[in-house]
């Protein structure tokens, strides 16, 4: 029932708007494996060369133009009781002031021993990566609610989300929500209400209340990517280089991204994921006319348009990945209902109505056989 509509013309590549997100989180297993961002914005806590020393295993890297990058690690604090560390003072300020006062272990010995890392430790066994969502977007919402000045308001808030876990139409339950998940939901289920005993968010950790969270964050959660080398290079493409000098400069990121697949793989940012609310109202087109971009190198939303878009529109953006999104009208409409409980009838569906009913893979095999 959620959409957006564009009431001016907007040109291609314009930014149609920015947001925050009402929570975010890094995902667990990148934190992990190192990737090292602030725990609040997500903003990388490495500088640009530190992050291509440790991405590529090779310590003798030095970047050009140092000025170019935006980790300020004179600013780094970290929390007083837990350690968490964030990329300034002001975003220390604000998780603790939202959430964090509620979910801060309060000490640094034995802190296997607490609730909050008990449920850490229990969804990295449960989610492995490549990660997709977080349970911890679950516990930033419900501590919001808690440390919130207007309780009703912040679950009125929380609620503006799409949160169904079934689709009536079709019958299907959210792919958190199967059979197979059942216990892992319920074990997730326990130990948020054992780290978070509080009677104004005991209407979310019902099975009910709790499935229509966990639907939530399935079906509202967005990626988020930061890193620090990725913000150095768009930098440098700004300075007022010669001709030859952004040659080198192109020789030089083409041969640190081959060490940094080399060494790392296709991981390379520091990944989270975060609930917005204006974003969370556009709806999904398999040929969209808007893209979702990180450009500020932290959790900050900005809406691209990807062509010039008329008066009264519909601002559409793809929730499936480049590479999904190429797939065959079959696997891309599997992909959506299993993941956002939709059937897809985009301009671009409808155009291949007639295509075969097989997925990419069974595509290629038949291709294979032939």
């Amino acid at each position: 029932g959620k959409c957006l509509h564009a009431v001016t013309h907007i040109a291609k590549d314009a930014v149609i708007f920015e947001e925050i997100p009402l929570v975010s989180c890094q995902f667990s297993w990148n934190e992990t494996c190192m990737y090292k961002a602030c725990n609040h914005c997500l903003r990388p806590l490495e500088t640009a060369e530190e992050n291509v020393r440790r991405l590529t295993g090779n310590s003798s890297w030095v970047l050009p133009y140092p000025q170019c990058c935006t980790t300020k690690k004179e600013d780094i604090i970290r929390c007083p009781d837990c350690s968490t560390e964030y990329c300034s003072e002001n975003c220390k300020t604000l998780a603790f002031d939202e959430y964090h006062k509620t979910i801060c272990s309060r000490t640094l010995d034995d802190r296997s021993a607490h609730p909050i890392i008990q449920l850490q430790e229990a969804w990295k066994q449960i989610h492995y990566p490549p990660e997709t969502s977080s349970i911890f977007l679950i516990v930033r919402l419900l501590a919001k609610i808690i440390q919130a000045p207007n309780t009703e308001e912040a679950i009125e808030t929380t609620l503006s989300f799409c949160h169904r876990s079934v689709n009536e139409d079709a019958e299907l339950a959210h792919k958190f929500l199967g059979k197979k998940f059942s216990h892992q939901v319920n074990l997730l289920r326990e130990l948020i209400a054992n780290a978070l005993p509080n009677p104004k968010v005991q209407q979310f950790l019902t099975q009910e209340g709790f499935q229509s969270l966990v639907a939530l964050i399935g079906t509202n959660g967005q990626g988020v990517g930061s890193s620090p080398f990725s913000s150095w290079r768009r930098n440098v493409e700004k300075l007022n280089l010669s001709a030859e000098q952004k040659e080198q400069i192109d020789s030089l990121v083409d041969r640190i991204y081959d060490e940094m697949y080399s060494h790392t793989g296709d991981f390379l940012n520091s990944e989270g994921v975060g609930l917005y609310a204006r974003q969370s109202c556009a709806n999904h087109s398999c040929d969209p006319n808007a893209e979702i971009s990180f450009v500020h190198n932290n959790y900050r939303l900005s809406l691209i348009a990807l062509k010039d878009i008329q008066p009264g529109e519909e601002i559409c953006i793809s929730y499936l990945g480049d590479c999904d999104n190429e797939r065959s009208r079959h696997s891309r409409r599997k992909t959506l209902m299993e993941n956002y409980l939709f059937a897809c009838e985009c301009s671009k569906c409808l155009a291949e109505i007639d295509d075969p009913d097989v997925t990419s893979e069974e595509e290629m095999s038949a291709e294979e056989d032939d």
